[in-house]
């Protein structure tokens, strides 16, 4: 049975699309019925695929489309030869057309140097402002120097109160027994200096705690209330103890009539811990000493003090025969030399050294409330510039003791105070 349609056979099939020829030359194309063909002679099979349609142009080796002829010689389309994509027979062609590829273009230095710079800029500022507001929170601004009365006037230049306590405040039982503290309760000062920073260099006055003073009249630093003045003769540092801060200012402005611009305050436990944040301070003593009470052993030649031995350092008075005296000039060496070490390029430069050596000198510092960053880095700039020779330390002028209290020198101390309200060269020579 013959299922193919009329005109159709077996034999002539044989070379058409899709009944799976088997002869060796690929199918014709398939007869496409849209397109027109005239009618076929009876007996005839269906006509050659074109039949009665304009012949369409193509592509052929050598030959190239004319629109009058159909070809041309001299075009090659590629196609005939699998050349498509502008690869010649003989090798690779590069878009050029030439056999090589554009070169790269240079890089544009000046470009990548400027977003460089750009970028390590930015970087810089978003680490200082960083570092700024983080350094600034750290503060205790708990002092507030507005409640001190009758107060001189103010000098040139800016002075500064540095105040070295005996707080224990957050010390273990341990820490208080390395540190050789003892464990007496409230807080007195170990140390009191006056820093003087102008125009002409910088001065850091020590004020033994020693010294024999009155306390004055004086509002009350929590009840607000006035106290009138007393008549007794007591030592410098009993009036820290009496009212803290604010009547340690009181007293000491009222004795030199030297104005107080800013109040500074450290402990023993943040006084150590800067010292081991810091790595130890590099010390020369000219001759060794030995204090049970502070823990001290000392050889004389040079040497690096950590946290415990610095604090040994700065408050041993029994191994010397001027004990007050000898401890302020001793506290003054060391705190010149720990300014110096803070700012070496080993130090500032090194973010695992200056961070945990800001955070522990800030974390221990009480402050007045006006005090800034800026008046911190000043005075600890004029203490270093102590060490390097362009400023001056000394003591109070002492003339004599009484009741076992120091006597200062009334004339020296005047125009030592008239030389530094107007910011001049300081000429007194201290004790």
């Amino acid at each position: 049975m013959n299922d193919w349609p009329d005109g159709w056979s077996d034999d002539n099939r044989s070379n058409r699309y899709g009944r799976g020829s088997a002869g060796a030359t690929p199918e014709s194309a398939r007869v496409m019925r849209q397109v027109r063909r005239g009618p076929a002679a009876p007996g005839q099979g269906a006509p050659p695929y074109g039949a009665g349609v304009p012949r369409q142009p193509s592509y052929v080796d050598g030959q190239g489309y004319d629109e009058g002829q159909g070809y041309d010689n001299g075009y090659d389309s590629g196609y005939n030869t699998g050349q498509v994509y502008g690869n010649a027979p003989g090798g690779p062609q590069g878009p050029g057309g030439d056999g090589t590829y554009p070169r790269r273009p240079a890089p544009n230095w000046r470009r990548r140097i400027k977003w460089t710079a750009i970028t390590l800029v930015t970087t810089l500022i978003v680490v200082s402002v960083g570092t700024y507001f983080w350094a600034d929170s750290k503060l205790h601004r708990d002092v507030d120097l507005s409640k001190v009365i009758d107060r001189p006037e103010t000098g040139e230049g800016t002075n500064y109160l540095i105040v070295g306590s005996d707080s224990r405040a957050g010390m273990s039982a341990e820490e208080k027994k390395k540190l050789h503290t003892g464990s007496a309760e409230g807080k007195r000062t170990d140390s009191m200096m006056i820093l003087h920073t102008g125009s002409n260099g910088s001065t850091l006055l020590s004020l033994p705690r020693d010294s024999d003073v009155t306390i004055p009249k004086f509002q009350g630093s929590e009840s607000g209330k006035i106290y009138p003045a007393s008549s007794q003769h007591v030592k410098l540092n009993a009036a820290y103890a009496k009212d803290g801060p604010t009547l340690l200012v009181r007293t000491i402005e009222a004795k030199t009539g030297l104005h107080i611009d800013h109040y500074v305050e450290i402990g023993f436990a943040g006084f150590a811990g800067i010292v081991d944040a810091v790595g130890g301070v590099e010390m020369t003593l000219d001759q060794g000493f030995k204090d049970k009470y502070s823990g001290a052993d000392f050889k004389a030649g040079k040497q690096t003090l950590n946290g415990e031995q610095a604090l040994a350092f700065v408050r041993t008075r029994h191994a010397f025969a001027a004990s007050d005296l000898q401890r302020t000039k001793n506290q003054q060496k060391f705190l010149s030399a720990l300014a110096h070490q803070v700012a070496t390029p080993s130090t500032v430069l090194n973010p695992f050294k200056l961070y945990p050596t800001l955070g522990a000198g800030l974390d221990s510092l009480v402050v007045d409330k006006d005090m800034s960053l800026w008046d911190l880095a000043d005075m600890f700039w004029a203490m270093k510039g102590v060490t390097s020779g362009d400023g001056k330390s000394m003591n109070m002028p002492i003339s004599g003791s009484s009741g076992g209290n120091l006597v200062w020198d009334d004339a020296k101390m005047k125009t030592l105070v008239n030389e530094l309200k107007n910011d001049e060269t300081v000429t007194v020579s201290g004790n």
